[in-house]
């Protein structure tokens, strides 16, 4: 119960201010820019969802930064583009933690273990307070993944299905 009380309290210790500490107007402008970018080199989408610490509901059901994640990408809708083949990416900073989660077109292609090697990296970053070095990273790698997989071959018939702006959630 201890234990429970303690995480409820350092995550709603931090809020929204936090969250434009590390992530502020100039660089959510930055990070809208790289996935505009690196949404006209492949057909997948990608989100980029950053939350100050979890809901009171899942902090008393002890859920986990992944049980949002996942959650996050069906409400968001990154689960229905066009090819299956959308990715988020979720910070939550209360417990610095990243989650990558992709859709069942990519993970039918890209092993657990891609994904995972991803998230450590990030995950270094995060712990050393580099949020914009390690959002980029994870954002040119999991771009890599989607242009090997899923190449735009007529970059003009691209439709853009969801949002290019990183989401700031307290």
């Amino acid at each position: 119960m201890l234990h429970t009380l303690q995480r409820i309290f350092k995550h709603r210790w931090l809020d929204a201010a936090e969250v434009r500490r590390v992530v502020p107007p100039t660089l959510l402008e930055r990070l809208e820019h790289r996935v505009r970018a690196s949404e006209q080199r492949h057909t997948g989408e990608i989100r980029i969802v950053v939350e100050s610490g979890l809901p009171l509901s899942y902090l008393w059901r002890n859920a986990t930064a992944r049980a949002r994640a996942v959650m996050l990408f069906s409400k968001l809708r990154v689960w229905d583009t066009e090819h299956n083949n959308g990715v988020l990416v979720y910070l939550l900073l209360a417990d610095r933690s990243i989650e990558l989660v992709a859709d069942r077109g990519l993970n039918q292609r890209v092993p657990a273990a891609a994904w995972q090697a991803m998230v450590a990296k990030l995950g270094t970053a995060l712990h050393a307070g580099q949020f914009e070095e390690g959002l980029t990273q994870a954002l040119e790698e999991v771009s890599a993944v989607l242009v090997q997989h899923f190449p735009l071959h007529t970059p003009h018939l691209r439709r853009n299905e969801l949002p290019d702006a990183p989401l700031l959630l307290d």
